[in-house]
């Protein structure tokens, strides 16, 4: 499906502004950690999203302070969309005691549950599609009325997680945007080697599930792209898909230096910086002068600064932290945040008949087509094998119905036979 048009799509001025901010947030922040860990002052991973901050910022702006995001390891611009202030992800990466995790981790594996909405990353690439279908799904049942978002690499796509989760989405209608960040390299395998696809989005297809695919460098068009699916989602239309085409111009963490990478695909991707282009757009509009360009570069310099003398005069977690918190005994309450009456969906309500019905299955031609291929793999020993096309194909399965159904004799024909059911028959 093609991204809907940014010259359409209603954008104001605020919201356009609010994106050139998080994304030079987003660079400005990561820059000042390059030099904490050129430093030694970040103990753990450090993995660069140049190149990448329209993806996380355009998608993430898109949802609501109710919805849920689950960020991997190239989406701190997300995080700061979401409220994740930069001393937050500057004393993370520093194992530093006044950390979300406090100190108990060095790189981005933290979250907040209670009021920013946040599932923490998961090390295992895919794990988190399947988590926040789940998510989705709790909210619906809850009457919560949100939508969940996470985020995918190339290579990540391969894994079979990934696949599993998106079926079970799509089967469950959940409210799921995926965000899937086509930056070229998984690792250093290139996506031509992983995919024989132009586009991954068109794995969307095999779920029935609807895709988009987006230039992951016009923050513009990935807010408008990011915005319509979410709004999709909300109304009931089931998960989304969204293909970001970019580049990762860096190696995978700081120890890569991506040498493997031709260098003129880095100087093309280069002059497609989304930051650069989203300046252009900005000032040809006048959304934006120079003046207040160098206002916005301030207020971050100053926030930075700030917020990286906080983390390096914070102190380290004091050796007994190590025993507290590694498992949960009743340190806090976990229930279900209602939104709507518990009464819609416990009986009486909710009652279904527990019985699937078929359409125009006629349990006395199965029977016969069994037979009929039995009799003919007799002869030879062979194991009977089944014509497939004297079989009543099963057409659309109807949800169990609420009324009352009778036992009939003709209700009982027309629900599906068991394997006993058949054996027993064929030997009458």
């Amino acid at each position: 499906m093609k991204p809907p048009s940014t010259a359409s799509a209603t954008v104001t001025r605020q919201q356009h502004l609010d994106l050139y901010y998080f994304m030079k947030l987003n660079r400005m922040l990561e820059e000042a950690m390059v030099n904490l860990f050129r430093q030694n002052k970040i103990v753990g991973g450090l993995y660069s999203s140049l190149g990448q901050e329209a993806v996380s910022v355009g998608t993430a702006y898109a949802l609501e302070k109710r919805d849920w995001l689950a960020p991997m390891i190239r989406n701190i611009g997300a995080l700061l969309v979401k409220g994740v202030r930069p001393r937050d992800i500057m004393t993370q990466h520093m194992a530093k005691f006044g950390s979300p995790t406090k100190g108990k981790d060095g790189t981005s594996h933290f979250g907040d549950l209670e009021k920013l909405h946040i599932v923490s990353p998961i090390s295992m690439l895919g794990d988190l599609i399947p988590v926040m279908a789940g998510v989705a799904m709790a909210g619906r049942y809850l009457g919560q009325n949100i939508v969940a978002m996470t985020w995918i690499g190339d290579g990540g796509s391969s894994t079979g997680v990934f696949h599993e989760g998106l079926n079970l989405a799509a089967v469950q209608k959940a409210p799921l945007v995926l965000v899937l960040e086509n930056n070229q390299w998984a690792y250093s395998t290139p996506v031509q080697k992983q995919v024989p696809l132009a586009n991954l989005a068109d794995r969307a297809k095999a779920y029935g599930i609807g895709s988009y695919v987006v230039d992951g460098n016009d923050a513009s068009a990935v807010y408008t792209t990011a915005r319509q699916a979410v709004a999709r989602c909300r109304r009931g239309d089931g998960p989304i898909l969204i293909e970001a085409k970019t580049m990762r111009m860096k190696g995978h963490a700081q120890h890569d230096a991506a040498e493997y990478v031709p260098r003129e695909m880095v100087e093309y991707w280069k002059a497609r910086d989304p930051i650069t282009r989203y300046e252009k757009f900005l000032m040809d509009e006048k959304l934006l002068n120079v003046k207040a360009k160098a206002e916005i570069e301030s207020r971050i310099s100053k926030q930075i600064e700030e917020d990286r003398e906080f983390a390096e005069s914070s102190p380290p977690p004091p050796p007994e932290l190590a025993e507290q918190g590694v498992y949960c005994d009743g340190c806090h309450t976990i229930e279900a945040r209602w939104e709507r009456s518990k009464k819609e969906v416990t009986p009486p309500k909710s009652s279904v008949v527990p019985v699937w019905h078929v359409r125009n299955f006629d349990e006395a031609q199965a029977a016969a087509a069994l037979d009929l291929a039995a009799e003919t793999a007799a002869g030879n020993g062979a194991r009977p094998a089944l014509d497939v096309t004297t079989m009543p194909q099963a057409q659309t399965l109807e949800r169990p119905r609420t009324e009352k159904i009778a036992a009939t004799k003709s209700d009982r024909a027309s629900q599906v036979p068991s394997a006993r059911a058949n054996k027993h028959k064929g030997r009458r």
